[in-house]
């Protein structure tokens, strides 16, 4: 049975996705709409913005994944329970379909709401994906993981980064980096071309930049009580 602390969790991730969704997807949709008075940099913004704000809101309640890839590669990392990886990522992917079917509804289906599409090959789109959510989940280990990060500024450099990300590398595979941000639009517009590039490229990318953060970041990431330990033998 699902306690009243993992449903909570449960909706916070799928309102945290929608957001996400609705913000960032959202843009490109609006951008269409008006003439371009978006832009491509308010489009990155847009997504950055609602990473932030999804985290600032939400994240003492869940944790703010929004992200399948996130969600697999905390679980892999042994930072998330692994009985709750379904339950987070159908609470992910809801909320990106809700948030797809408020666009649909509001403008129809304008721009293919947002979906991610390359413009190039299926291949350049898929190593973009893979690097880009790597140095994403660098980013999200460091303040999730490790006690030596800057407290409070989670959302602030996690939210900078998907701006980044979304603003240079959108225009030329998407820069999703979240399958369920791909998902959503996807499935209300029916756009399905080379889908598959937004799941197999965030779900490598963040397994492998946990995989990396726990190397380089060592031991150290998960013991203060030892940090502190070898910090008073290298001075003695």
């Amino acid at each position: 049975m699902p306690t009243t602390l993992s449903l909570r969790a449960c909706a916070a991730e799928a309102l945290g996705t929608f957001l996400l969704v609705f913000a960032g997807p959202g843009a490109v949709v609006v951008d269409r709409v008006s003439g371009g008075g978006v832009t491509s940099l308010g489009i990155g913004l847009s997504f950055g913005l609602a990473v932030m704000v999804a985290i600032y809101a939400l994240g003492y309640v869940s944790g703010a994944h929004i992200n399948p890839a996130v969600t697999l590669a905390f679980a892999a990392m042994g930072e998330f329970p692994r009985r709750l990886v379904p339950a987070y990522i159908g609470a992910q992917l809801l909320g990106a379909v809700g948030a797809s079917a408020a666009h649909r509804a509001l403008f129809g289906n304008v721009a293919h709401l947002g979906a991610t599409m390359p413009s190039g090959g299926a291949g350049q789109a898929l190593l973009l994906e893979v690097i880009l959510t790597f140095f994403l989940m660098l980013v999200i280990a460091a303040f999730a993981t490790d006690y030596r990060a800057v407290a409070g500024t989670a959302a602030i450099a996690i939210g900078g980064y998907v701006a980044l990300a979304a603003t240079f590398a959108g225009p030329i595979a998407g820069a999703s980096m979240n399958p369920a941000r791909s998902f959503g639009p996807a499935l209300l517009s029916g756009t399905w071309t080379v889908h598959w590039v937004y799941w197999l490229g965030p779900i490598a990318g963040a397994l492998l930049g946990g995989v990396v953060y726990a190397v380089v970041a060592g031991p150290l990431a998960r013991a203060p009580a030892q940090a502190n330990a070898t910090a008073a033998d290298e001075h003695r």
